[in-house]
């Protein structure tokens, strides 16, 4: 073998090497939490959600949709710094699958349901009527347990610390 070779043989495992450590020691520590994402369906099945997860910051991945037009419920009731976390309309969930486009209330009502305080972080209407449908699942950042669910009245306390108050969102393809 000549010295060429060697040390072509000596750099391509000393390249290996470096491959090899780079794996190792980059999979050291925690997942960055922006790579963390939760299925909804991992969320949906289990107890609420709010005794598994607190108030942590959570990324969750579903299908969105919305229904406003065709709602049936109230406004939130009497106490307005609650009535965003406690209305029936307009209906925000995740779902683990892609609805249908005629989907109804009753169907949705089985989602996770979602909530902001000022409505902001929601994706546009897609179509002026119907519900509101999305062509790919969204990452939802936020938290269950808000603060806020100790205002809501007793019958919707349990469903106000279970739902998820977002703060941001995205799409899964950049």
């Amino acid at each position: 073998m000549s010295r060429g070779q060697r040390l072509g043989m000596l750099a391509l495992a000393a390249l290996g090497a470096l491959v090899f450590g780079l794996l190792v020691f980059g999979n050291i520590g925690e997942v960055r939490p922006e790579l963390n994402r939760i299925p909804v369906s991992e969320v949906l099945a289990g107890s609420a959600p709010a005794a598994r997860y607190g108030n942590t910051e959570l990324r969750i991945v579903g299908w969105y949709a919305e229904l406003s037009g065709d709602c049936r419920g109230d406004s939130g009731g009497v106490d307005a710094s609650v009535a965003w976390l406690q209305r029936d309309c307009p209906l925000r969930v995740l779902l683990p699958d892609q609805p249908s486009e005629q989907v109804t209330q009753a169907e949705l009502e089985h989602g996770l349901r979602l909530a902001a305080p000022l409505g902001k972080p929601f994706p546009s209407r897609a179509q002026p009527g119907g519900p509101n449908l999305r062509l790919e699942q969204l990452v939802f950042v936020g938290h269950f347990n808000d603060p806020a669910a100790a205002r809501c009245v007793p019958e919707r306390a349990a469903r106000c610390r279970n739902t998820f108050v977002v703060s941001d969102y995205t799409g899964l393809i950049r």
